[in-house]
């Protein structure tokens, strides 16, 4: 998500701001990853609202974060925004929350080999 918003940054400020939010709205699937390491900004807020709701009911989105769901108002920052974003993702969402070890801690080699069969 980070790249994300900084490759909107950009794309606003040359003109093209427009032109990828359609490219987004056309995917099939959008993973947005590593969501809520820090607090959005305004502009933030504005971009993730206008990603979600052209894809709302529509195309499917993938939200991958380490951030509990209930804390995800906090990073968005905005109270109306929030509720707005959420309603969209979670409307009709699958919510799956894994447990246990992270799969990127080293594995001893058999283990890893074994896996891989």
């Amino acid at each position: 998500m980070p790249r994300l918003f900084a490759a909107l940054a950009t794309a606003r400020a040359d003109g093209r701001y427009a032109r990828m939010l359609r490219s987004l709205a056309r995917l099939d699937l959008l993973i947005l990853d590593d969501w809520g390491p820090e607090p959005l900004d305004a502009e933030q807020r504005r971009d993730l609202l206008e990603i979600v709701e052209d894809r709302y009911e529509a195309r499917s989105v993938i939200v991958t974060s380490q951030l509990p769901v209930d804390r995800w108002y906090e990073v968005i920052g905005n109270p109306t925004i929030a509720d707005a974003i959420l309603d969209r993702l979670v409307h009709n969402a699958h919510r799956i929350e894994l447990r246990g070890d992270s799969l990127r801690k080293k594995r001893p080699p058999e283990v890893a080999a074994a896996a891989a069969t």
